[in-house]
């Protein structure tokens, strides 16, 4: 799988860009499953990562671990074998340098900040 190769691109790379299904409350993203396994070894490796996502993708949840994720981006059930296999993954605002969206660039910090304009 890509993923398990990550390490070995990293070392190329000056940054890491993601995208991301939504922006949290706390700066985190939920994002598609192995974001968090690149942004952790980003971070292992000092390498920054930024996300790109707009202001509608902002959301007033304030997930703690992979568990606090709504269950229906948490474990949808794999069409090819019946099991359940996670579709999304939750990063923590702690690995991410920065957001691009269309309010401006925002540190995680700034996120809610930004949410209590848009809802005031």
């Amino acid at each position: 799988p890509a993923q398990a190769a990550v390490a070995h691109h990293l070392e190329a790379c000056d940054a890491v860009f993601v995208g991301a299904e939504g922006v949290m409350e706390n700066g985190g993203i939920i994002n598609k499953i192995g974001t968090l396994t690149v942004a952790t070894c980003a971070k292992a490796m000092r390498k920054p990562v930024y996300v790109a996502a707009e202001s509608y993708k902002f959301a007033r949840l304030f997930p703690l671990n992979q568990k606090d994720l709504p269950e229906a981006l948490a474990a949808p059930a794999c069409s090819e074998t019946g099991a359940e296999a996670p579709a999304c993954d939750y990063t923590p605002p702690q690995y991410i340098k920065l957001l691009f969206t269309d309010l401006g660039v925002l540190t995680p910090a700034a996120v809610s900040d930004e949410l209590i304009r848009l809802y005031s």
